[in-house]
Order: structure tokens, then C-alpha cells, then sequence
């Protein structure tokens, strides 16, 4: 018996008839039968109660004194608003908004346990404590101790190093104003503004509404049918059922799709801005090179240390490159360059091997392609008897054998950019330099000397951070040297400028990771693939 009554009580609640037995409901509620039903009741309450202000005084000025005269939370009341609103136009709401001050999470505890001068007189004893001692024991002693001072309450006996009381007792003025604030009360705005300095207060704008009967304004409330179910159709009721408007403004569930990695859209980025510069893209598809096209071919000795296994990666099957993929010609031309120089240099005079020329490694930088690049349009230029300016640009992966950390990994990205024309001098690079990073929004740049094999002059370029309030390192940057350059035919007086940057820097920065792990390998989070906006860099 007693179960069906507690049946019938629950599914008469439910279906918003009224119920003949609140004891019986409360009693549910006590035992903890239900808690949903609960929160369904006291909702359907605050509707009626709403609705019947309104039907007594046409109109609430403001919701938060409705919501405060019932003893409820303001935005409990926004909610039932808007469940009254998705029956029709019952009710016409006007939001409102107003700046007021309210008290921080600090004010709230200074609120309840006292200002930090008002505590630390209170934890004073009647003979005086030690300085050193206060210092240790009680947090925020310095702030706490001025504003006492200030205040008179208490001083430092500098012969016996006590912190001494000024005054038998004091009326803590802080956490008085704070208490009116609360309460709605004003406070003079030199007061406001010194409680702000101690981030007690601050100023929120803070939305209520107008409450106001609608055109189709009644207190009895019936709920609309949201669905078009089987059993109306069969018994016919769908005819005589009232159904929820559709919200056609309302967002549908997100469509599963695929997402850029930050990486690629900041590579996008990048990509656009040298094709805005009239560069072409180089083919950058071999992550596998020889030794030749990414050492040899730069002017790079074969004993520089970057060619040890501890800075590269090589390559154990096959171990070496077919010899007839480079140019015999060239690889001669290369050769006495690297063992007896030429054009007025003295190479570096030892015995170049053609074994450790062709020995196959995971590249080290992208101006491996560079150099193939340069060694086709050179081969171009004496097929036809012309030389053709040439602004080619390549971003991909590159590989090198580090140490794993928060900035550095074995796999990365290199941005790389050159120029081959006549006569190309360091102005024309640094003129270059300063459009490229224009382009990017960056434009107060410092160049400080430095040493590449295959680049001379070489630069670091440097940027001004402003958030971090220093010089970073952005870039390097040189002209190709001519024993790079010879070899390959290019005429004498052409001239190649380049300059390369990695792309993990400035996405790391964009997208505020100080870790590059978090940024690409194994432990990558994918909801920050997911949720990371499209990179929209200031172009200048």
C-alpha cells in the first residue's frame, strides 16, 4: 500500500499535476528516494510564485530583489525565467547591467576572520613578540606590520626588538567597510580605491532584468510537448497537443572532423607570407639524404664536428647513396674545392673521400635542398646562356641527434629562405631581413656577427621580446660562400642571400607552450590540437 501511494505521488509530481500529498513527497525527499523530482518541485514553485508577482504588481523591477525577497540564488531565478520563457511569451524580459563593487576572495576571508593589521595585533602577546620571530610565523608580516603602523596600533621597540602594542584595543575599520559594501552601502571612493590597491574589492559589471507580463501572459502554466512521439500519432492526441516552438538560432551538435595541428597552421602562416613575397616553394620530399648534398656540396669539411654520430643521424641499410645520382662533374668540381680551394681560396686542403661523401644520414637542414636547388638553376643558366634571379623558399622536417628537453627534439621543423641574383651584398640580406620579418609583425632586429661553413658574412638575427623584456634569438642568416657557389657554375657575380628559423619557436610562443613535448611526440595532448584557434598572424 504504502508503495503504491509513493508511486502514484511520484508520477503525479513528475507530470506537473498537483500533488494531493506533499507530506508524502517530503518524506521521499528526507529518505533520499529521489533528488531530481525535489529540484523539478521547488522550480515549478518558483514559476507560480514569479508569475503571481507579476500578476500582483505587473512588472519586477529587478531580479535580484525577487530572487534575494525568496531567499534564492540570483541566477536560480534566471534559470526559471527562462524555462517560463520557452513556454511562449508569457513573460518580456530586459536585461540590465550596472558597475558595483564587490568583494574578492581575499575580501570575503578579510570579511570573516579580520584585516591582516587586525590579526596580527590580536596575535600579539601583552609583552610584545619578537620581530624575527613574526617574521617567520606570521604570513604577510611586512604588509601587516605597515598598515598597523600606519594605523598606530602597534610599534617596534628597536632596543629589545619586540613588535609591541600601541593600544589596548582597536576597531578593526577594514573589515567594518567591507561589511557595509556587502550590504549595499557606499563607501567614500578614496577608501574604494586604496581596498582595491589591496585587491579586497574590485569592480564587476553585474546583469539583471526587467521582469514584464507578454502578450500571452496567464499564472497557470501547462508544458508544451517537445516531440512528436509514436503513441500521439496512434491515439490521435497530437491534434489537440501543444507543441514547443522550434528554436531554429539554436547551434546543432558539433560535427566530428579532422583538425590542423598547431604546427601546420603555423606553418600555413608562413607559407602564405613568402608566396606574398613572390618566392617559390622547393620540393623538400627526401628526408633522406647523402652526405654529399647536405655536407659536401655546402662547403662543409668532412672532419667538422656536426658530421659526428652524436649531431647526426645515419642511415645503416643502405648505408650509402648510388654514386651515379650525383653529377661526376660536379662531385670533381666539389672535391678540389674541399681538398685544393679555387678562385682565391685555399679550401681546407686534406684528402676528401668519396666514401664519406656518399654515406646516407636523415638530413640535418633543409639547405640540402637548397643546394640542389641552386645546382639545377646553375645547370639551367649554361644550358641557356642566361641566368635567371631566383627566391625559393622550403619549410619541412629536419633531423638531429639531441639531447630530449622542454626546447629541444631530434625532429623539427627549419624555415629556410634565399635569394640568387646578381651582385646580392649584406645590406641586400639585411633589407631582406627586415621585410621577412615585417611580414610577421616583428620589426625592431639587431644582427650580431657569426660562423656558418657555408655562409660568409654569417648573423644571428635578434628580436626584442617585449613580454619577456629581453633579445631572443629568432634566426640565422649569412651570404653562400663562393667555394660553395663555383663548383656548381653559377656565374662569379651572382650571389645568394639566405637565412632559416625554426617553426616550433614561434608556434610554441603563439600558442603559449613552454614545452616543446607538448607540442609534438608521444605525449601530445589531442584536446589542444582540438581546441587551438586558426593562427592568424599581425601581418605589417
Amino acid at each position: 500500500m504504502a508503495v503504491s501511494r509513493l508511486e502514484n505521488g511520484l508520477r503525479e509530481f513528475e507530470s506537473s499535476v498537483p500533488v494531493r500529498n506533499v507530506k508524502l513527497l517530503l518524506l521521499c525527499s528526507e529518505r533520499k528516494l529521489f533528488t531530481l523530482s525535489c529540484q523539478t518541485f521547488s522550480a515549478c514553485r518558483m514559476d507560480k510564485e514569479l508569475l503571481e508577482e507579476l500578476d500582483k504588481n505587473d512588472v519586477i523591477t529587478d531580479s535580484r530583489l525577487f530572487a534575494a525577497k525568496h531567499g534564492k540564488d540570483h541566477q536560480d531565478i534566471v534559470g526559471v525565467m527562462k524555462s517560463i520563457g520557452c513556454l511562449g511569451e508569457i513573460i518580456a524580459t530586459t536585461e540590465k547591467s550596472e558597475q558595483k563593487w564587490l568583494l574578492t576572495q581575499e575580501g570575503n576571508k578579510t570579511l570573516e576572520q579580520g584585516s591582516i593589521e587586525a590579526q596580527l595585533f590580536s596575535s600579539l602577546s601583552a609583552e610584545g613578540d619578537q620581530l624575527e620571530d613574526l617574521k617567520k610565523s606570521f604570513e604577510g608580516f611586512s604588509v601587516a606590520f605597515g598598515k598597523a603602523s600606519a594605523k598606530k596600533w602597534v610599534t617596534l621597540d628597536k632596543s629589545s626588538g619586540k613588535v609591541m602594542k600601541n593600544t589596548s584595543s582597536i576597531v578593526d575599520d577594514v573589515q567594518e567597510d567591507l561589511g557595509k559594501l556587502k550590504l549595499g552601502e557606499a563607501l567614500p571612493p578614496k577608501t574604494l580605491e586604496d581596498y582595491k590597491k589591496r585587491k579586497l574589492i574590485e569592480k564587476r559589471i553585474e546583469k539583471f532584468y526587467e521582469i514584464k507580463k507578454g502578450p500571452d501572459f496567464k499564472v497557470e502554466t501547462t508544458k508544451l510537448a517537445t516531440d512528436l512521439t509514436i503513441e500521439m500519432i496512434q491515439n490521435g492526441s497530437w491534434k489537440s497537443e501543444t507543441f514547443k516552438a522550434y528554436n531554429f538560432s539554436a547551434k546543432g551538435v558539433p560535427v566530428v572532423s579532422g583538425h590542423l595541428h598547431p604546427l601546420m597552421k603555423v606553418r600555413s602562416e608562413f607559407r602564405q607570407i613568402f608566396l606574398e613575397m613572390g618566392f617559390s616553394e622547393m620540393p623538400t620530399n627526401n628526408f633522406v639524404e647523402s652526405s654529399f648534398w647536405n655536407f659536401d656540396a655546402l662547403f662543409q669539411p668532412q672532419q667538422h664536428p656536426a658530421r659526428d654520430a652524436h649531431d647526426t643521424f645515419f642511415v645503416s641499410q643502405p648505408a650509402s647513396c648510388d654514386k651515379s645520382q650525383i653529377p661526376k662533374e660536379y662531385m670533381e668540381a666539389v672535391k678540389k674545392m674541399h681538398s685544393e680551394g679555387g678562385s682565391g681560396s685555399i679550401g681546407y686542403q686534406y684528402d676528401w673521400s668519396e666514401e664519406e661523401a656518399l654515406k646516407n644520414i636523415l638530413r640535418t637542414h633543409t639547405t640540402a635542398v637548397s643546394s640542389r636547388m641552386l645546382y639545377k638553376l646553375a645547370q639551367q643558366t649554361k644550358q641557356t646562356g642566361k641566368f635567371q634571379p631566383t627566391k625559393l623558399f622550403s619549410i619541412d622536417r629536419v633531423f638531429r641527434n639531441e639531447t630530449l628537453d622542454a626546447t629541444h627534439l631530434a625532429e623539427f621543423h627549419q624555415i629556410e629562405g634565399l635569394v640568387a641574383d646578381y651582385d646580392l651584398t649584406l645590406g641586400n640580406l639585411i633589407g631582406m631581413l627586415y621585410e621577412f620579418f615585417n611580414k610577421l609583425g616583428i620589426e625592431n632586429l639587431r644582427f650580431k656577427p657569426a660562423y656558418n661553413p657555408y655562409t660568409e658574412p654569417s648573423m644571428e638575427v635578434f628580436s626584442f621580446h617585449p613580454g619577456l623584456k629581453k633579445w631572443i634569438e629568432i634566426g640565422n642568416s649569412g651570404v653562400f660562400r663562393p667555394e660553395m657557389l663555383i663548383p656548381m657554375g653559377l656565374p662569379e657575380d651572382v650571389s645568394v642571400i639566405a637565412w632559416g628559423l625554426s617553426l616550433e619557436r614561434p608556434t610554441m610562443i603563439k600558442y603559449k607552450l613552454d614545452n616543446i613535448r607538448d607540442l609534438c611526440g608521444h605525449k601530445v595532448n589531442l584536446q589542444m590540437v582540438y581546441d587551438n584557434p586558426l593562427c592568424r598572424i599581425e601581418k605589417h
